[in-house]
C-alpha cells in the first residue's frame, strides 16, 4: 500500500494502481453525488467539478505527491456536497442563491435589454439559440428565459404553435417503446425473455426473411404488434 503514499519514485505497477484505485474511487464517490452532477451544472456542480479534477490529478502526475490526503479531501467535499444538495431542497433562499430563477429575456415579443445585459448574453447568441428551436420571429415569441443551466426556453404565442393530434381531435394508440432484441451482433436475452417469443423464432425469422445471421445484425427491434425490424452492419 505505499502508492497510497508520498514516494521520491513509484514503479510502474504502483503508477498502475494508483491509477484503479482514483478510477473506481471517483467512480463511487460520482455514484453517491448521483446524477445531479451529471444533468447539468449548475454552480455547486460546477465547483465541485473543477474541485475534483484539480485535487486528483495532482497524485496521478507527481508520485512525491500521497493518494491518501487527496482521497480524504474528496470524501470531505462530497459530503460537503450532498449538504449543499440537502439545504438547497429544503432551504428556499439557499436554492435560489445557487440555482437562481430564470431570467425573461424576451416578454410578449418583445426583447427585454436590461436582462440581456444582467444574463451577460449577446443579441446573436440569443438569435442563435432561437434558430436552434427553428423561431425565426421574436414577435411570435411570448416569453423566452434564460435558465440557471445555461440554456433558453422559448414559449410561441398559441396562434404560431403547430397543431398536435389532440388539437385535430385525431385518435391515436397508446405510445408503446420497441423492444430491443439484438444490438451489436448479440441476442439481449433480458429484453427476449420479457417477450413471448424464443431464441429459435427469432433466429428462423432472420435466417427466413433477412438470409443473415444474428452476428450480421447492428440493431433488431419489435414492436406491440410483433413487427421485427432489423437493421444490418453495412
Amino acid at each position: 500500500m505505499d502508492f497510497f503514499h508520498g514516494q521520491e519514485s513509484l514503479t510502474a505497477i504502483q503508477w498502475v494502481l494508483r491509477a484503479f484505485v482514483t478510477f473506481f474511487f471517483l467512480l463511487f464517490a460520482t455514484k453517491i453525488m448521483g446524477r445531479r452532477s451529471m444533468a447539468q451544472l449548475g454552480l455547486l456542480d460546477f465547483i465541485m467539478a473543477i474541485t475534483l479534477g484539480n485535487i486528483i490529478a495532482h497524485p496521478l502526475s507527481d508520485e512525491g505527491l500521497g493518494l491518501k490526503g487527496s482521497m480524504i479531501t474528496i470524501s470531505v467535499l462530497i459530503i460537503l456536497y450532498l449538504l449543499g444538495v440537502l439545504l438547497s431542497m429544503k432551504w428556499i433562499p439557499f436554492r435560489h442563491f445557487m440555482d437562481p430563477p430564470p431570467i425573461p429575456l424576451i416578454k410578449n415579443g418583445k426583447i427585454v435589454s436590461a436582462n440581456l445585459r444582467k444574463a451577460r448574453i449577446t443579441i446573436d447568441f440569443l438569435l442563435s439559440e432561437l434558430r436552434k428551436e427553428k423561431i425565426e420571429d421574436i414577435q411570435k415569441i411570448a416569453l423566452a428565459l434564460w435558465e440557471p443551466d445555461g440554456s433558453i426556453s422559448s414559449f410561441i404565442y398559441p396562434p404560431h404553435q403547430t397543431p398536435t393530434r389532440a388539437d385535430l381531435k385525431i385518435v391515436t394508440e397508446p405510445f408503446s417503446l420497441p423492444s430491443v432484441l439484438i444490438q451489436e451482433g448479440k441476442i439481449d436475452y433480458h429484453e427476449l425473455n420479457k417477450s413471448k417469443f424464443t431464441e429459435d423464432w427469432l433466429i428462423n425469422n432472420l435466417t427466413s426473411t433477412y438470409n443473415v445471421n444474428i452476428k450480421d445484425v447492428i440493431l433488431a427491434t419489435i414492436d406491440k404488434n410483433d413487427n421485427l425490424q432489423v437493421f444490418l452492419y453495412k
